[in-house]
């Protein structure tokens, strides 16, 4: 009997140690990077880094924080990132191998099972592209039946999770933004595709969801369920009655309707900040519209109250022009096969250069670039073909090479990615510049599947 009473006080002491009113305040966040492609990781929240963490020797991190604030965050490991949910008392131990970064996340301790519900969402998410992909010429009947049923069954896993969970309010808000905002902006993607003209009734029917979703919710404004969905709303009220979404989209007129519509439909401060950011981005990275871009920017800057995005904007827009045809490409540092460094003003051997991108940790599309470079190779032998990889060079990577029968003087590497991602403007991984013998850029924007590319190489 004594026995049996001692257990039960000592059960009762435990459950009251992992209590949340007994947990030490702040909040514990560190973790272990296999592979990793560089030496540290960064804390996001919104768009302002929190703190750069060093890996150590085990390549690890950690740090315990005593003033965030509850809410979504962002870990990154260039070139990846992945969503995270902080909260007061959170001790969270995340395990990633950056050479399958999302699919290798793990996270463990007290805060575990939101985040791992999160990335569990975004997995099933990418599992689901390619079926969905293939659902966009259904009817609108039978389209919104399969998005139901997909959403249900998210559903039914959220409500597993929260019932064995004690979630917050900003948990439960989060995780379950995390599904309805997925396949709302699914149904605005459809509309917009399928560019369908419809009844009011009909067009009432397939929206009605739109009554039911907040359009300023300021606790979501950099959450990319959220803000995906809310970008595609906005692109659907943009558009005129019969207009093509594929050629709009290209034109300045159609982002500065974006951004009036912005204005009309979207309240909540740091939420329509960061969507007419986004929509300043595509605008200054759609090249072909530069003689306009004044003009827009003169809207943007009615819509944008945030000076840090201004100077932000304003910036890349300069920067753009750093690129254009006819100038030296900018210098930077890169790494060669043999680790060792070069400047790029070096590389120019009297022949024409293509310089294509790629990531360690987005293997598939490196195997794709090199295919399509063994194809143009035979039919441009006087082009050189360069490889940059955006992360430093290691044995992996050695191994690959060697594997894939890669010529090594033809691949490097970029030493440090923020100064040359500022550089030579890189906003994407299948971005392509053109060089002539001289070193002077011939293309500064250009991309392995625009139809303009060969007819450059054929000019050179």
């Amino acid at each position: 009997m004594k026995k049996e009473l001692l257990g039960l006080i000592i059960l009762v002491i435990l459950l009251g140690c992992n209590s949340k009113e007994n947990l030490p305040s702040g909040i514990f966040l560190g973790g272990q990077i296999v592979n990793p492609s560089s030496r540290n990781v960064t804390l996001y929240q919104g768009t302002n880094i929190i703190e750069m963490l060093d890996l150590n020797s085990d390549l690890k991190f950690e740090r315990k924080y005593d003033s965030l604030a509850d809410g979504i965050y962002k870990l990154e490991h260039l070139p990846e990132y992945q969503t995270l949910l902080l909260e007061e008392n959170d001790s969270i131990w995340v395990r990633i191998n950056a050479a399958a970064f999302d699919e290798s996340i793990v996270y463990s301790g007290i805060g575990a099972s939101k985040n791992n519900f999160l990335i569990e969402l975004f997995l099933k998410k990418e599992s689901e592209n390619e079926y969905l992909s293939a659902k966009y010429s259904s009817n609108k009947k039978i389209f919104k039946k399969i998005i139901d049923s997909l959403l249900l069954e998210k559903k039914k896993l959220w409500i597993q999770m929260d019932s064995t969970n004690k979630l917050s309010p900003i948990a439960q808000k989060v995780t379950q933004a995390a599904y309805i905002y997925q396949y709302a902006n699914i149904r605005e993607r459809y509309a917009l595709l399928r560019g369908s003209q419809w009844t009011q009734k009909e067009d009432s029917l397939f929206f009605s969801y739109r009554r039911f979703l907040n359009f300023g919710d300021n606790d979501l404004a950099f959450f990319d369920p959220y803000v995906n969905y809310v970008i595609n709303y906005i692109n659907q009220n943009a558009l005129n009655p019969g207009e093509s979404y594929f050629k709009a989209k290209e034109t300045t007129d159609f982002n500065i309707r974006r951004l009036e519509a912005l204005d009309k439909l979207i309240d909540g401060r740091l939420l329509r900040n960061n969507i007419a950011r986004a929509i300043a981005f595509e605008e200054i990275l759609t090249f072909k519209n530069h003689s306009k871009h004044e003009l827009f920017l003169q809207y943007y800057a009615t819509v944008n109250n945030s000076p840090s995005y201004l100077s932000e904007v304003l910036t890349l827009h300069k920067d753009i022009s750093t690129m254009d045809s006819g100038k030296a490409l900018p210098k930077i540092q890169l790494q060669n096969s043999s680790r060792s460094s070069v400047n790029s003003a070096s590389i120019p051997d009297g022949r024409p250069s293509v310089f294509y991108f790629w990531s360690q940790t987005q293997m598939n599309q490196y195997r794709n670039s090199l295919e399509r470079v063994k194809i143009l190779q035979k039919e441009y032998p006087n082009i050189r073909f360069i490889g940059i990889c955006i992360q430093p060079f290691n044995a992996l990577v050695d191994q690959i090479q060697k594997m894939m029968g890669i010529q090594s003087e033809d691949q490097f590497a970029l030493i440090d990615f923020e100064k040359s991602r500022k550089a030579w403007v890189l906003t994407l991984l299948n971005k392509i510049i053109i060089i002539d013998g001289k070193g002077l850029i011939v293309e500064g924007f250009g991309n392995f599947s625009d139809p303009k590319f060969e007819k450059t190489l054929k000019s050179l």
